[in-house]
């Protein structure tokens, strides 16, 4: 919840202008993002993040920390704040590069994209944990499966009822290696979405953003996140390359299934917004079979 005003675009201008000299309110255009700030383009190559309340500052404060420590190991696929600060007293702000390439939801990943995903994968994974604690990233534990595994049952019996699914799908929904536990955390961006993949022309991974739900967990959460995103074929695919097991492939399908049915089921009964064209395409990503599911008909 906020507890201050949203900045207006003159005041954004303001805290742009030591980076971007003589940038007016006339450059400054709201990209339109809920969340716990105002994010703003301001001209052509830069983005203003403005938190809203104390723990949305804490959160961006972190997160340009985390993304400086990332960006060092993986390259300019990471925005880099060129100015941070405060907008208003206790109110965190950061002037962002903003980085080219297109949304992974409007633009296909290929081979040459899943090679750049498997290897952030890697990466992340090789970041020392002491250093990603000593920046304020808090752990999370391992989500429960047979209480997502119930929810999701539920919710599919809804969607099924609504016809935004295929009753004959749910056998994929309990994965047999996904029983394995999840191994020691990692550093998780946690939201690995379409929304925050940019994608370049020539089919490279130009962007990584909005690391604010970056916690140390389990490292199937990505996968589960690249299932939701460019699909479970892909996703397992990528994972491999990336060094995981079956059992961490399978839970990570478990996990982006349970979420797809339990979101889609919400925004039905009204008590979610999101955009419905985008849950149904997640939802049919998740669930494309693969050869980690049962057999038809099992």
């Amino acid at each position: 919840m906020t507890d201050e005003r949203v900045p207006e675009a003159a005041e954004v201008a303001r805290l742009a202008q030591d980076a971007v000299p003589g940038v007016t309110a006339a450059e400054v255009r709201p990209i339109g993002e809920g969340g716990d700030h105002a994010s703003w383009w301001v001209g052509p190559d830069h983005v203003a993040r403005c938190a809203l309340d104390r723990g949305g500052s804490e959160r961006l404060r972190r997160e340009v920390a985390l993304r400086a420590l990332v960006g060092a190991r993986i390259g300019g696929s990471v925005p880099v704040s060129v100015v941070s600060g405060e907008w208003a007293r206790g109110r965190a702000f950061t002037l962002d590069t903003r980085l080219d390439g297109v949304s992974a939801e409007l633009r296909p990943v290929p081979a040459a994209g899943e090679a750049d995903l498997a290897r952030l994968l890697v990466l992340l994974a090789e970041i020392p944990a002491e250093a990603v604690a000593e920046l304020g990233v808090p752990p999370e534990a391992p989500r429960n499966m047979p209480g997502l595994l119930r929810r999701a049952t539920e919710a599919a019996e809804h969607v099924a009822a609504r016809g935004e699914f295929d009753s004959g799908w749910l056998p994929r929904l309990r994965v047999p290696e996904a029983a394995s536990a999840a191994g020691p955390g990692t550093l998780v961006h946690n939201d690995l979405k379409g929304e925050h993949l940019l994608v370049a022309e020539d089919g490279r991974i130009s962007g990584i953003l909005d690391w604010t739900d970056a916690v140390t967990g389990d490292p199937a959460e990505d996968v589960a996140g690249l299932a939701i995103s460019v699909g479970a074929v892909a996703a397992v695919r990528v994972a491999t390359a990336a060094g995981f097991g079956r059992g961490d492939c399978a839970r990570a399908l478990q996990l982006a299934r349970c979420d797809t049915l339990t979101l889609l089921s919400d925004r039905l009964r009204g008590v979610d917004d999101s955009p419905l064209p985008l849950l149904r395409a997640q939802l049919g990503r998740a669930w494309e079979p693969t050869a980690l599911d049962p057999p038809e008909g099992v």
